[in-house]
């Protein structure tokens, strides 16, 4: 049974707008999770494209060149995630405030990353929204748009208008907007792929980050692949009872301990199965099944593939 992606959602279409001086590590830790999340669901969840307002490429704070795919202007989709960071000043004139109103009408949602919440606030793209900024420039957002209601958080979801710190908050964002589209069990496997130990952290627009005794039982899961546990035994480490492990993980991850556990297992042995030469019979072994023919069972049916036809290809 899966339970980690809707799988009758169509792809979501989110466009990128970059400005010179951007910010690679904004840009990285806003598509790497999204990258991550087609890759461990196997299905293009997510599909995104990089705009920008002019011909040509656009070229980061730190003088990587992104060719973009599209214009702004002849740009739609689901969501415009807006992304100057530094010398947001500069691209404050008619031409992007004009672009970016004729876009609020083509794309459903509207995110500012970093400083992007500048440019939308001039817009007037977030009058009468709850809204942040990178808190080098929460003064200067508060005093110079009234009509906003800013706050230090490290991001905020206010209906179709969402805002986002800087680079760091953009990660816990993006987790946070797999959570709840594809369930928080495909945010917790992007988190833990990118070695972060919460699957998306507390802030005051949704839900927060997984409880201590689940956060724990992951990390047993996690550290007795080879050897499973039993969910009883797991429950008994974290002083849970079975039946409490198993509400709360449901809860918070969509998932049961019986499940995220055998998830993780057979992710272990998709890696192995992809990026080693070892024989099926010892990453059954490595991923906790004595019997190779039942790894390839539980793989397909998760899968959608025997080992070895991923291996093929």
């Amino acid at each position: 049974m899966r339970v980690w992606t809707n799988s009758a959602a169509a792809a979501q279409q989110i466009g990128v707008l970059l400005f010179d001086g951007f910010s690679n590590h904004c840009l990285a830790n806003t598509v790497e999770p999204l990258r991550a999340a087609n890759m461990l669901s196997g299905r293009d969840l997510y599909r995104w494209t990089f705009l920008s307002l002019n011909n040509g490429p656009v070229t980061s704070s730190s003088g990587l060149q992104v060719a973009p795919h599209d214009r702004l202007q002849s740009a739609s989709g689901d969501m415009l995630m807006v992304m100057p960071s530094y010398g947001f000043q500069a691209h404050s004139g008619w031409h992007t405030l004009s672009g970016l109103r004729s876009a609020a009408s083509r794309f459903e949602t509207l995110a500012g990353l970093d400083t992007g919440s500048w440019l939308l606030a001039l817009a007037g793209l977030l009058d009468e929204h709850r809204a942040t900024i990178h808190w080098e420039e929460l003064t200067g957002f508060t005093e110079r748009f009234p009509d906003v209601d800013a706050v230090r958080e490290r991001f905020v979801i206010d209906r179709n208008r969402i805002t986002c710190s800087g680079a760091m908050a953009a990660f816990d964002l993006v987790l946070h907007l797999i959570g709840q589209a594809q369930g928080q069990a495909l945010a917790l496997e992007v988190a833990q792929l990118f070695m972060t130990r919460d699957s998306a952290r507390s802030h005051t627009g949704g839900a927060g980050a997984t409880s201590g005794y689940v956060n724990k039982a992951l990390a047993l899961m996690q550290e007795h692949l080879e050897t499973p546990l039993a969910v009883s035994e797991i429950a008994r480490r974290v002083g849970r009872s079975h039946k409490t492990l198993s509400q709360r993980m449901q809860s918070e991850l969509g998932a049961g301990p019986a499940q995220v556990y055998r998830r993780l297992r057979l992710n272990l042995a998709r890696k192995l199965v992809s990026e080693t030469d070892l024989s099926i019979a010892e990453i059954a072994l490595r991923a906790g099944y004595e019997d190779p023919s039942a790894l390839t069972r539980a793989f397909k049916s998760e899968f959608g593939m025997a080992p070895r036809a991923l291996r093929g290809r």
